[in-house]
């Protein structure tokens, strides 16, 4: 929990109980429904909280934004950024229903009224979203492939309607063959720690 608050020192005493309690909901549900694996679960808040919240350093969401949350997993980055953004909606997306039922266990907990979790695949869903979150699920053109559609053109937020992607290693190969307007971030830039050297952000705007 002190790693959060290392780096987002204005969380309000409702956001700090929510974050704190995190680690007991997922130890909990880990050893029912394997959603993060088993030898890193003592890593949560570096390897999956803190780094779901780097999107919060790249872009602060307007309240009332509608983003999505594609391949969720058990909730990551999407319960993170819900915490840290109560006025936004998100809608988390998974193929696999029991990955789904943990992200309802917790955000239920949490008594988060901003998320809404979907059992579907993404290529499947109706709706308009501001943004698209993942954390490494596909390629980025394949991503864009499944999303670009979704997206509305414009924004409020600090940065352009987009996909905003977490991925790690060397990405040349797949930022090659992508064929629009992109950006990358570090993870370095942001948080000192060892695990965010080779992590980044990969950004790629409806337009500018």
């Amino acid at each position: 929990m002190e790693i959060i608050e290392k780096y987002f020192p204005e969380l309000s005493e409702e956001q700090k109980k929510q974050f704190a309690l995190l680690d007991g909901l997922y130890r909990d549900w880990n050893q029912k429904i394997n959603v993060i694996s088993r030898k890193d679960i003592d890593n949560l808040y570096t390897h999956h909280i803190l780094h779901s919240l780097a999107i919060a350093k790249f872009v602060s969401f307007a309240p009332e934004t509608a983003v999505l949350d594609i391949g969720t997993g058990g909730g990551f980055p999407g319960i993170p950024l819900a915490i840290l953004f109560p006025e936004v909606k998100f809608h988390l997306v998974d193929s696999i229903m029991k990955k789904i039922k943990v992200v309802n266990e917790v955000s239920g907990a949490l008594e988060l009224k901003n998320v809404r979790a979907e059992q579907n695949r993404v290529e499947q869903l109706k709706g308009r979203y501001d943004f698209a979150v993942t954390r490494a699920v596909a390629s980025i053109t394949d991503l864009w492939g499944w999303v670009g559609g979704k997206l509305g053109d414009g924004g409020k937020s600090s940065v352009w309607n987009g996909l905003i992607c977490l991925k790690g290693g060397d990405l040349n190969e797949e930022l090659d063959v992508f064929k629009r307007d992109y950006r990358t971030e570090e993870l370095s830039s942001y948080f000192e720690e060892p695990f965010f050297e080779t992590k980044k952000i990969v950004y790629a705007p409806m337009m500018y």
